[in-house]
Formats: structure tokens, sequence, C-alpha cells
């Protein structure tokens, strides 16, 4: 019976451990085509403090540059000019989505963007993965404690 309970409690906190790292960063490669003379928006939602990167890097036969610009929730346009590789870190400061432009002024082909970026969530100016991996920890020796404070004394 108490090997049953063991087996059980150590799956149950298994579980919650697994859960709690699942969410804990997001990171995405996207291959987007700029069509000739045209732009292409990308939006990424975020929320306060979250940490984020964002990279890429242009290829086309003639130049291998474009213009790009990033518009915040309230509307600011950063205007990062005409790049071609491009790796810029951030603290998001708003909640809402971020808008990235890839704007092709060549008349005459057409642009691959290889996007990279990924999004660390923070909560209490620590990584979302360091304050789960505490509060489990908390939890689990709270629940030691719990168990010895219960058990019969011999």
């Amino acid at each position: 019976m108490l090997n049953q309970r063991r087996l059980l409690t150590c799956s149950l906190l298994i579980l919650l451990t697994l859960i709690g790292f699942a969410g804990s960063a997001y990171a995405a490669i996207r291959q987007l085509t700029i069509p000739n003379n045209e732009t292409v928006t990308y939006p990424i939602e975020l929320t306060i403090d979250d940490h984020v990167i964002i990279q890429f890097t242009v290829t086309g036969q003639a130049s291998n540059t474009l213009q790009f610009s990033m518009i915040s929730p309230n509307g600011t346009v950063r205007d990062f000019g005409y790049i071609g590789n491009f790796h810029f870190t951030f603290v998001c400061t708003e909640k809402g989505d971020y808008i990235l432009n890839f704007t092709n002024t060549d008349l005459a082909e057409n642009k691959l963007v290889t996007l990279n970026y990924e999004i660390d969530h923070y909560i209490l100016d620590m990584p979302q993965m360091y304050f789960m991996t505490m509060l489990i920890a908390v939890v689990c020796v709270g629940g030691v404690a719990v168990f010895i404070m219960l058990s019969k004394k011999p």
C-alpha cells in the first residue's frame, strides 16, 4: 500500500514538473517570402516583462537587404533601415501585438527572410522556468514536512 502511494506521489510530481516547464519559453523559426515592391507584416503577441530576441537573415539573388521596422502596441514605429542580417533584444514594456514590417523595395526580385525569435516569460523578475522550479520545490518540501508531522511516532 505504501509503495502505491509513493508511486502515485512521484508520478504526480513529475507530471506537475512537466506541465510547469511546458510554457516557460517560446521559440519559433519562420521563413517568409517578401514579394518585390511589397510589405509583409508578422505579429508577435507579448506581455509585460517578456524578454524577446529577434533575429533574421535576408536572402536574395542581387542584394540581401530590405527595409525593416517594428510597431509597438501603442503605435510607436521603430525603423531599423535597410538591413540583411539582424539581431535585436528587448524587454517588453507594453502588452499586445508587436508587428514586424518587412518591406522589399527591390523592383526585380523576391526576398526570402528566415525569421528566428524567442520569447522568455518572466514572473517576479525571474524566468518562469526558475519560478516554477522553486514553486515545485517548496510544495515538495511542504508535502514531506506534512507527511512527517502526520506520521505515527514509534
